[in-house]
């Protein structure tokens, strides 16, 4: 199975919050942006995103592969209802971008290097 394949089968497993299925795409243990995080951290840290934003999707709008390489520009079109990213929910809708990159080894993920756009996510919560 190819990589691509691979990711957006995980985008569906976050999607349909299906946070057990995360065995079969991440390793035991992954760096998230230089910080080693066991399996259970790295899907409790995706679950508190959703659990702040109920109707979170991860949208992939690029996507390309390159060897062990994922790189994708995800898009997100939601509204928190909680707290997110220290800012209060507005109950407005939001649109912002993650520019993430993922190491895969034997088709899981190993390392992951996310860029969220949290200026745009701070200005349409009133806080930048």
């Amino acid at each position: 199975m190819d990589l691509k394949t691979i990711y957006l089968g995980y985008l569906a497993a976050l999607n349909e919050r299906r946070f057990g299925d995360l065995d079969d795409f991440v390793h035991a243990e992954v760096t998230y942006n230089g910080e080693v995080l066991t399996r259970q951290q790295y899907a409790a840290m995706i679950d508190g995103d959703s659990q702040a934003i109920p109707d979170l999707r991860f949208d992939p709008q690029l996507l390309t592969t390159d060897g062990d390489l994922v790189a994708c520009r995800l898009w997100f079109d939601c509204t928190p209802a909680r707290p997110f990213f220290g800012h209060p929910p507005t109950g407005e809708r939001i649109s912002f971008a993650e520019n993430v990159f993922y190491r895969f080894r034997e088709g899981r993920i190993e390392e992951v290097w996310s860029l969220i756009d949290r200026e745009s996510v701070a200005r349409q919560l009133g806080q930048g």
